[in-house]
């Protein structure tokens, strides 16, 4: 709890059991809002499904009281996850259940397993491609 200020909010990568006995990529983020309260949800648009944090990697606009996509600019509450401005309006983000327990935040209703699954290139919702440049 004490890593996600008020009015702030962290990643987590983490792997979900996919029920045929392996795991596959659980991305969320848990944000606080400046009550100190905790809410979390899977790290995806609804509008085109690219991580919220893409681009400058910050979850909530400067004053710390929305979420936003980094992409789009949609800003989402905290504590609803409903977008209020964007190409997503009305939607909402996919909530995840949290609970504030001995000072963690606890996940729950979801199965986590202990190792993340390799990550290949089709699970990555970002459209962007890696480069490398060489000298020469």
């Amino acid at each position: 709890m004490d890593e996600i200020a008020p009015g702030s909010a962290r990643a987590f990568d983490l792997a979900e059991a996919d029920g045929a006995g392996g795991a596959k990529p659980f991305r969320i983020v848990v944000a606080r809002d400046k009550a100190g309260q905790f809410f979390s949800y899977r790290n995806s648009c609804p509008h085109e499904g690219v991580w919220l944090n893409i681009g400058s990697g910050a979850f909530l606009d400067e004053a710390g009281a929305q979420i936003k996509c980094g992409r789009h600019g949609a800003t989402f509450a905290i504590e609803t996850g409903q977008c209020s401005s964007g190409a997503c309006e009305g939607a909402f983000l996919d909530k995840v259940d949290v609970e504030a327990l001995d000072g963690d935040v606890c996940i729950r209703g979801v199965t986590l397993v202990e190792e993340e699954p390799p990550l290949r290139h089709d699970d990555d919702m970002d459209e962007t491609m890696e480069i490398m440049i060489h000298p020469g």
